[in-house]
C-alpha cells in the first residue's frame, strides 16, 4: 500500500508531461497503479470492496465487460483460482517476465474486475504470478472447480456468453496472450527452378482442454477468420487476410 505522498509524488510527474512508462521506471511503481491513481488517490480501507455484480438481487453484468471478456480469456489460459482462508479465493494469472506489456494488461483486467481489490506479482522463475483475492472470484468465473480444467467441463454461463459475444476480440486476446503466439514460419518454393525460402506469419493456440479450443474456434467462425486445426489441441490461423485481421486486433506479445 503506497501512501498518500509517494502517490501524488508519482503524479506530479506524469503532470510535468512525464509518460507512466518513465514514472514507473524511476519510482519503482507499476504503471496499473499510477493509471489508478489518476482516477482515485485515496487508498481505500483495507475491508472495503466494490459490490459483486453478480451477488445482487438482480444479478448484472461487470461494469467493465470489455476488460472482463480479456480477462476470461487470460484465465481460461494461465490462470487459476484457488481458496484460501475464511472463504476468501485467489486469482491468479501466470505471466513470462518476456512479456511486460501483457503483465500490465493483466494486472490492469484484474484491477477492472475487483477495483477495491489489491493485486500484487508474485515473482517466480521466468515468470511473474499477477494475484488479487476476494471472496467473488467464483461469481465473476464460474469455471472454477476442482482438479485441472482439462479434466472437467468448461462451459459459459449465458451472460458470459454475452459479453464474449460483444468483445470477442478481446476475449480472442486474452486467450492468444495466455496460451497462443504469433510466430513467423517458412518454408521453400521453386521459382524459375531456384528453390527459395518463404517466410510467412502464423498465429497458434494451444490448449489441453477440447472445451475451450471450442469456445476459441467458435469465436473465430463468429469473426470471420479462417482457422485449421494442426493437431486435436493445436490450432492455427495462416490465411493471409485471418492474419491480417488477426494482426489488426491481437498482434504479437510484447
Amino acid at each position: 500500500m503506497y501512501d498518500i505522498g509517494t502517490r501524488k509524488r508519482a503524479l506530479t510527474l506524469v503532470s510535468q508531461g512525464r509518460s507512466l512508462n518513465s514514472v514507473s521506471k524511476e519510482t519503482g511503481i507499476s504503471r496499473a497503479a499510477i493509471r489508478s491513481w489518476q482516477t482515485r488517490i485515496e487508498p481505500l480501507p483495507w475491508n472495503r470492496a466494490a459490490p459483486c455484480p453478480r451477488c445482487g438481487d438482480a444479478p448484472s453484468k461487470p461494469q467493465d465487460p470489455a476488460a472482463y471478456s480479456y480477462l476470461l480469456g487470460l484465465y481460461l489460459g494461465d490462470g487459476c483460482i484457488s481458496a484460501g482462508r475464511r472463504g476468501v479465493y485467489f486469482m491468479r494469472i501466470v505471466c513470462a517476465d518476456a512479456w511486460p506489456g501483457l503483465i500490465e494488461a493483466c494486472e490492469a483486467a484484474i484491477r477492472a474486475a475487483r477495483p477495491d481489490n489489491r493485486v500484487c506479482r508474485v515473482k517466480k522463475q521466468g515468470c511473474v504470478a499477477v494475484t488479487c483475492s476476494s471472496k467473488h472470484w467464483p461469481c465473476l468465473f464460474p469455471q472454477h472447480g476442482p482438479g485441472k480444467k482439462h479434466n472437467r467441463t468448461i462451459a459459459l454461463e449465458p451472460w458470459q456468453q454475452e459479453i464474449v459475444d460483444s468483445h470477442p476480440w478481446e476475449f480472442i486476446r486474452g486467450l492468444i496472450h495466455s496460451d497462443g503466439c504469433r510466430i513467423t514460419n517458412w518454408t521453400t518454393r521453386l521459382v524459375d527452378g531456384e528453390r527459395k525460402r518463404y517466410e510467412y506469419p502464423r498465429y497458434f493456440f494451444t490448449n489441453l482442454s477440447g472445451d475451450i479450443i471450442r469456445l476459441y474456434t467458435d469465436t473465430l467462425d463468429r469473426l470471420g477468420v479462417s482457422w485449421r486445426p494442426a493437431n486435436p489441441r493445436n490450432i492455427s490461423v495462416a490465411r493471409k487476410d485471418s492474419v491480417a485481421l488477426m494482426d489488426t486486433h491481437i498482434g504479437p506479445k510484447y
